[in-house]
């Protein structure tokens, strides 16, 4: 079973090892510059530093022509492809949108058999077949099947005594040059 997964931030590199270890072959879409934060934990990062292991399991960038080989060895690609265009080549069982934008990038219920999303944005039936909630709190993890997950509120959870100010915000625009790792 094949299943091609929006966006390879540390959320969707969860849902990536989860259906790994199931038995399902992976194949990952992600923009060229990904914006990830836990950067350790992350697929994405395959992107930069062209492979990237999390919890004993490889990651490569790689190309369409690439699949086959990487698939067959057990390796988890990630495509550049912001909008899963591979989708339609690859004709997948399964898409899953899990960029956590809190919108819509392009994700549609024609993309496979099962289309499944993470987070507000989306609405089960219109959008996708599902949707599982990513809100904090009593409902994280449920499959809607019928419906939207939460609305985002733009509130930071709760952690440590601590919301809106665990959130670093730039004073202003440019390009964010980090001076360790």
């Amino acid at each position: 079973m094949l299943v091609v997964i929006r966006g390879a931030g540390d959320i969707a590199t969860g849902v990536a090892l989860r259906l790994y270890r199931a038995g399902l072959q992976i194949v990952m879409c992600e923009v060229e510059t990904p914006t990830s934060i836990r950067r350790t934990v992350c697929f994405s990062e395959a992107v930069r530093q062209g492979e990237m292991e999390v919890e004993g399991v490889t990651a490569r960038r790689a190309d369409l022509e690439e699949l086959p080989a990487l698939l067959e060895a057990g390796i988890v690609p990630v495509l550049v492809d912001p909008a899963a265009d591979c989708a339609a080549a690859l004709e997948p069982d399964a898409v899953v949108d899990a960029i956590l934008a809190k919108r819509n990038l392009g994700t549609t219920m024609d993309m496979a058999p099962a289309v499944v999303a993470a987070g507000p944005g989306f609405t089960a039936g219109k959008d996708c077949h599902a949707v599982v909630e990513t809100m904090r709190g009593h409902y994280l993890g449920r499959v809607i099947y019928q419906g939207a997950a939460l609305p985002n509120t733009n509130i930071p959870g709760l952690i440590g005594g601590y919301a809106g100010e665990r959130v670093l915000r730039a004073p202003a625009n440019g390009v964010f040059q980090g001076a360790r790792q």
